[in-house]
């Protein structure tokens, strides 16, 4: 990995700032606040975002309301272009995210991005939700932080150390064997509970098929008594088939009896119904003798009757002009009442224009009065005739109707009479059909007699029916019993073979469910014994691997920066023992530059450690060192020179005020704030 240039916009004390780094080590120098951690700062921020309890206060200028880094820098001969910005709200939090590789830019989730970050970088994905140990240690350690790792608690150090180690994967693995056979244990416990009745199983189905074996031959017998039951009741249905044929034969006659009775009832019902008819005939035919009937009689009323509808349309054609006089005469004396009235009011003539003379009014009033007088008698003269014409008019309507209902009388008296001979052959007729009907009647009971003497000789197979009846109700009861015996013994061997199937799937998972349980049990035995043993012997062999390599490291970066009579080890917990003329010395009592000095030297010796024990990532050939002269004297900064040089890596950063340290380095880039505003300067 190498960075290649980084933009800063309100970050700290910086509001717009490009910093371009070149290969080879490189030095950022300036006064001690000027602003050079901050850019250390932004590049870890740009790479994996706000660190668990860092706040975005931190990192935001004050005052400003959002903020960002960009950052590019190559992996792999890949180009990367990492965007992160900061939004200040109730709380400051990130805003915005991308990443850009070769040209390809996402803009994704903050999580999403810290996970792709650690993939280019090749970083195990455990560490992609915690703190970055593994960035911290192999890159960028302010050397406080790496005093303060010295200065812990023994616990703490070995936790953090197996962590970035990647060596508490042993632990966990203990845990999670012993997690495992714990789960294995209970496992067993549960199987042992369910297998316990393996062998009563066993037992059980060895009874239910004995059992089986009996109740199949019993059904072999059984169906041998049900087959030999239905051949019995066959032979009696076949019996009583012959028996049946002549006790049909019986009920036929029995019902050809019924008929013939119900056709003698009726035919005596016919032979009654004519006799009345006869009777009623008799009576008819004697009362049409005795009537006499002339037929001129019809002719000479038609005649009368002619001569009064011709007097009666004279009537009422002469009504009818009476009834016109009468309305003539009233239309007049209305037409005079008018004149008379108009005239009462004329003072004016309308045809001459003069005054109309009073007189002359009264002389045209009297005359008018004269005509309606004489109107009025002739009115009453013509409606007294009216009257007597009306009354004419209705006595001869009377006389007709008379008149025409003696021709209606008299006609239907001829009807009658031609209807004389109808009832004589009519007589006739019903007399010869009741003498037919009385030989049928006396046919049929004859018939009814014989069909009773066959009936009589039929009457023994019935009582034979009912008895073979019987015989067969018994064969088939006996033979539904057996049937129903047959019917549940199957159903009992069904049931015993199911349950004797279930028997053996039962015991063929219990037989499993031993095979498993023996499996556990090697299994945990295994695990609880042999692989616990072996992960920590092997967890043991690494960590004393890992002292060795890293004691042999510490002390020669050590030796590098002190005199030659300090001596430096690790105990069992990765705790530095410094020691002068065999004595033990304690780091308090160290002075500034040497515990700066075993800092440096444990921060090194570190980032080899990992670096070889991780080979792959790809930050292996990138450090940064921030302030690692911090109390140096000057014959220990004139050492730095040969620690540089060891360190063989592609791309150094170092931070620091230290102006004799530029000698040092490839390249400077310098620092300074003025106003509370950092910048870079040339």
């Amino acid at each position: 990995m190498r960075i290649k240039k980084i933009k800063l916009k309100n970050i700290r004390s910086y509001e717009e700032q490009e910093v371009e780094f070149p290969d080879g080590s490189i030095l950022l120098s300036g006064d001690i606040g000027s602003g050079k951690t901050s850019i250390l700062l932004a590049i870890e921020f740009a790479l994996f975002g706000l660190q668990p309890g860092q706040r975005g206060s931190s990192l935001l200028k004050n005052g400003e309301k959002d903020g960002g880094v960009i950052l590019l820098f190559e992996v792999d001969g890949q180009e990367v272009i990492v965007e992160r910005t900061l939004k200040r709200g109730k709380a400051i939090s990130q805003d915005y995210c991308s990443i850009t590789i070769d040209g390809g830019k996402q803009e994704i989730a903050v999580t999403e991005l810290k996970d792709k970050i650690l993939s280019l970088l090749s970083y195990p994905k455990e560490f992609s939700k915690k703190q970055n140990l593994l960035y911290k240690f192999t890159v960028y350690t302010p050397q406080e932080e790496m005093k303060e790792i010295i200065l812990q608690d023994a616990e703490t150090r070995i936790n953090t150390l197996r962590h970035v180690f990647g060596i508490d994967k042993y632990k966990k693995v203990l845990e999670n064997a012993g997690i495992v056979a714990a789960r294995l244990r209970e496992e067993k416990r549960l199987k042992e509970g369910l297998t316990a009745g393996l062998d009563q199983e066993r037992l059980d189905l060895e009874s239910k098929e004995k059992e089986l074996d009996d109740k199949s031959m019993n059904l072999m017998s059984l169906e041998k008594e049900v087959f030999l039951k239905r051949e019995a009741s066959a032979r009696i249905q076949e019996e009583i088939k012959d028996i049946q044929s002549r006790v049909d034969e019986r009920k036929k006659i029995e019902q050809e009896i019924e008929k013939a009775k119900i056709m003698i009832i009726n035919k005596m019902d016919a032979a009654t119904g004519n006799k009345k008819m006869l009777s009623t005939l008799q009576e008819q035919i004697k009362e049409l003798l005795s009537i006499s009937f002339d037929e001129s009689e019809i002719a000479s009323i038609g005649n009368e009757i002619k001569v009064k509808i011709v007097k009666r349309q004279e009537l009422l054609d002469k009504n009818l002009e009476v009834a016109s006089q009468i309305n003539s005469l009233s239309l007049k004396n209305k037409e005079s009442n008018s004149i008379k009235e108009n005239i009462s009011r004329l003072d004016i003539c309308p045809t001459c224009l003069q005054d109309v003379d009073p007189n002359y009014k009264a002389n045209v009033s009297n005359k008018l009065d004269a005509d309606i007088s004489k109107n009025l008698k002739d009115i009453e003269v013509s409606s007294v005739e009216k009257k007597k014409l009306s009354l004419e008019i209705l006595n001869i309507d009377a006389e007709i109707s008379l008149k025409e209902k003696a021709i209606q009388d008299l006609r239907i008296l001829k009807i009658k009479i031609q209807d004389l001979n109808d009832k004589k052959k009519r007589y006739d007729e019903i007399s010869s059909s009741l003498e037919a009907l009385e030989k049928d009647i006396a046919f049929l009971n004859k018939h009814i007699e014989s069909l009773k003497d066959i009936i009589f000789e039929l009457g023994k197979y019935q009582g034979l029916f009912d008895e073979k009846q019987k015989e067969l109700n018994l064969a088939l009861k006996n033979e539904k019993l057996s049937e129903i015996r047959l019917a549940e013994l199957k159903k009992e061997i069904e049931v015993f073979s199911h349950q004797i199937a279930e028997n053996k799937k039962r015991i063929a998972r219990l037989e499993e469910i031993k095979k498993q349980l023996n499996y556990i049990s090697s299994l945990e035995s295994w695990l609880s014994k042999d692989f616990v043993s072996l992960v920590s012997s092997i967890e043991k062999n690494v960590m004393v691997k890992l002292k060795g390599d890293f004691s042999r490291l510490l002390q020669e970066w050590f030796l590098m920066l002190v005199p030659e009579n300090f001596n430096i080890k690790l105990d069992e917990n990765f705790t530095p023992i410094i020691e002068q003329h065999d004595y033990e010395i304690d780091y308090a009592y160290l002075s500034g530059g040497e515990r700066t000095a075993v800092a440096l030297a444990y921060r090194l010796a570190l980032n080899q450690v990992i670096n070889s024990l991780l080979s792959k990532i790809k930050t292996r050939d990138f450090v940064i060192l921030d302030e690692p002269t911090d109390g140096f004297s000057e014959s220990q900064l004139d050492k730095m020179r040969s620690v540089l040089e060891q360190l063989k890596v592609n791309q150094l950063i170092i931070v620091s005020h230290e102006q004799k340290i530029e000698g040092f380095v490839d390249n400077v880039i310098k620092i300074r704030k003025d106003g509370g505003v950092s910048k870079k300067y040339s």
